[in-house]
Parts: C-alpha cells; sequence; structure tokens
C-alpha cells in the first residue's frame, strides 16, 4: 500500500516521512531529556552542614524594588550568610535604603561604584565586583527585582554543594496575573527552563538563569570570571554557565521553596526588548550545545511545515494526524508533570499555540538584533 502512495504522489510520500522523522527525533527529546525534568526526584545526597554563602545583588536605581524585596533575602533561615548590594551608579535614594537597612541587618554589605568605572559592558563589571567582594565561596545570584518563594531558598539552594558540586541551577519564575502576555511569558519561561534542566540532568549542562543561581567562587576565579565573553553585553548568567559547567560539577535544584519570583513585563514592547538581550547570548554557546538546541528547533519548523502542507493537501489524513497526535500527546503529559514539579499551572492547554508562536517571533527577535543592539542591562 505504501508504493501504491508513493507512486501516485511521491512528493507528498517524502514530505510525510520527512514529518515522521522530525516527530521522532522531537519524542527523544522529549522522552530522553525534557521527561528527565518531569520525573526527577530529590536525592538524598545533600551537603552535611551549612556552608557559609553570599548572596549577591546588583541594582542601578532600583529602590522600589529594593525596598520592598531585600527584607525577603535578608530574612532568610540560615545560620552563616551575607547579602551583598552592588549599588551600580544609582542616583535615586537606594544609597540612603540600603544605609538604613545596614543599621537593621549586620548582614547586609553594600558595595558602591560610580557608573562610570564600567569598563565591561551591561551587568559583568559591577557583578563582578560584588564577587570579588564576597567573604564566602559559595555565591547565591539574584536579581534586585526578585523574592524567594520562602524562607528556605538560601538552604534549598546551598544544600546541593555537595563533594565536587560547584554550580547549581535554580527556577526563575514570573508572577501569575491576569491577561494573554502573562501567560505567554510564563510559557516561554517554563519552556526554556525544561532544556537547561533536562540538559543538565542529561549531562549536558549549558545554561542557567541569573534570577536563581549558585556557584563556587573558586570557581569565577579558575575561569576568570567574564573576561572570555566581557565584551557581549549580556551572559552574566548563561555564558558563564556555558563555558564552566559540566556533568560533574553541576546540580539541580526543582523543589518549589527554592524558586525566586520576578514581576513579569507588562507590555509585550517590554518583553520583545527582554528576549532580545536573553537570545543574543545564544550565539555565543559552545559548538555541541548550539548543535542539540539547533537540531530541536530545527525538527519543531519541520515537523509543523510538514503537518500544515499534508493537511493542506489531506494527503494519508489518519496516519499524518495520528503522527501529529502522538507528539501533541507526549507533549502535553511532559509539559504537565513539568508544570506540577515547577508551580507552574494554568496554561498546560495552551501550550502547543505558545510554541508555534515562539517558533514564529525567534527568527524577528534574532533578525531584530542583527540591525540593532539590545539596549543596556538598566
Amino acid at each position: 500500500m505504501l508504493a501504491e502512495y508513493f507512486s501516485q504522489n511521491p512528493y507528498l510520500f517524502i514530505i510525510l516521512a520527512v514529518l515522521a522523522f522530525a516527530t521522532l527525533i522531537q519524542l527523544l527529546y522529549f522522552w530522553v531529556i525534557f521527561a528527565r525534568v518531569g520525573f526527577y526526584k530529590v536525592k538524598n545526597e545533600f551537603a552535611r552542614k551549612d556552608e557559609p554563602v553570599s548572596v549577591i545583588v546588583c541594582a542601578r536605581n532600583e529602590y522600589y524594588n529594593l525596598s520592598e524585596k531585600l527584607p525577603y533575602l535578608l530574612n532568610q533561615e540560615y545560620g552563616d550568610y551575607e547579602v551583598v548590594v552592588v549599588d551600580h551608579g544609582s542616583d535615586d535614594d537606594t544609597n540612603y535604603l540600603l544605609r538604613d537597612l545596614q543599621i537593621e541587618y549586620k548582614h547586609l554589605k553594600v558595595v558602591s561604584m560610580p557608573q562610570d568605572l564600567n569598563f565591561f559592558t551591561g551587568k559583568k563589571f559591577p557583578l563582578s565586583i560584588g564577587i570579588k567582594s564576597a567573604a564566602n565561596d559559595i555565591l547565591l545570584l539574584t536579581d534586585a527585582d526578585c523574592i524567594p518563594r520562602s524562607n528556605q531558598w538560601l538552604r534549598k539552594m546551598a544544600s546541593n554543594f555537595t563533594f565536587g558540586t560547584e554550580i547549581v541551577l535554580g527556577y526563575g519564575a514570573y508572577e501569575k496575573s491576569g491577561g494573554l502576555l502573562n501567560l505567554l511569558i510564563r510559557f516561554d519561561t517554563l519552556r526554556v527552563a525544561l532544556q537547561y534542566f533536562g540538559f543538565a540532568l542529561s549531562g549536558m549542562p549549558y545554561m542557567g538563569v541569573g534570577r536563581n543561581i549558585s556557584y563556587r567562587k573558586s570557581l569565577f576565579f579558575r575561569q576568570n570570571g567574564f573576561i572570555s565573553h566581557y565584551r557581549i553585553q549580556t551572559g552574566d548568567d548563561d555564558l558563564f554557565v556555558n563555558r564552566a559547567a559540566n556533568r560533574k560539577n553541576t546540580r539541580v535544584e526543582l523543589r518549589s521553596d527554592s524558586h525566586t519570583l520576578s514581576a513579569p513585563k507588562k507590555t509585550f514592547a517590554q518583553w520583545f526588548r527582554q528576549k532580545r538581550r536573553h537570545l543574543q547570548s545564544g550565539n555565543y554557546y559552545k559548538a555541541r550545545h548550539k548543535f542539540a538546541l539547533g537540531i530541536f528547533g530545527f525538527t519543531q519548523v519541520l515537523f509543523y511545515a510538514c503537518f500544515i502542507l499534508l493537511l493542506s493537501f489531506w494527503y494519508m489524513p489518519y496516519i499524518v494526524l495520528g503522527i501529529v497526535g502522538i507528539r501533541l500527546a507526549s507533549q502535553l503529559f511532559i509539559f504537565g508533570k513539568v508544570m506540577r514539579k515547577l508551580s507552574e499551572k494554568g496554561f498546560l492547554l495552551l501550550v502547543p499555540f505558545f510554541e508555534v508562536f515562539i517558533l514564529l517571533i525567534n527568527p524577528v527577535i534574532a533578525a531584530s538584533n542583527l540591525f540593532n543592539k539590545p539596549v543596556k542591562w538598566r
């Protein structure tokens, strides 16, 4: 029967074969790599005692965020830790706020630096100053607009530093609010996390997010900090991990009370600019990481292109719909598992539509980066 279909229309038959091949590759990614996140179970192998930790936050004109959210960092349930805030050239009342907070919180350390000392691009120089000023080897990084989900955040992240561990990748979630844009932002955040957690659990860590990441100060200096990519505006988080992480020195932390929460962008234009900054650093990943991510993205495009073509000609519809149904069921099942694992909800049935939208918008963002450099971090 297949030979008969091939003889009737060989071109559509080849497209069907490409659809089946692309689906097979997609299923391998879903079940071999991404499913590791949904089925991940916390191991008992955790640090036996609390090591001293330095929490580092870089801020520029973040008075309102710091006044509201810094106390969450300063009131973690943990023995020996400090919070290092790098005030990078703020011209609001940030300096006065930090002075007042230092009176109440003795473990708050403030590093003030004028903006014109930034010889690096973007956030990397002030962050390097904060790391150099840190008293402890374990560093826990977050942003000024983030809060931990619980007062156990620091303990859960630091507990992963067993023998040989130098990097811990955490989840930086966005707050739930109304509107389609919020759902899209939370989907995209989950999608990215699904990939970097999945690859890390598969022994190929390639990125983390600066909203919630921890690594050793000694590793930072062994890697010469951000020197290898200091001219690149972004990448203080993912490019550092891309160069420093390996299967032996990296762990993931998925427990819900280890997450951080950030306020999402309110307009599509703001989110678009944020995506431009994030996508810029992907061009500088190691070749094997770009290849692995590229294969997944390429087969996504092939899958939808072939599906639309075959459906428009109504060619072997039951076979086509069966193939598409298998992928859709796998996708929704694994996304559902991961959403429960990472305390996300409210957009599972929208996943296929958001996936198509991201596939369409990413080339537009990449093209815009070719003509205009993304704006600075603050």
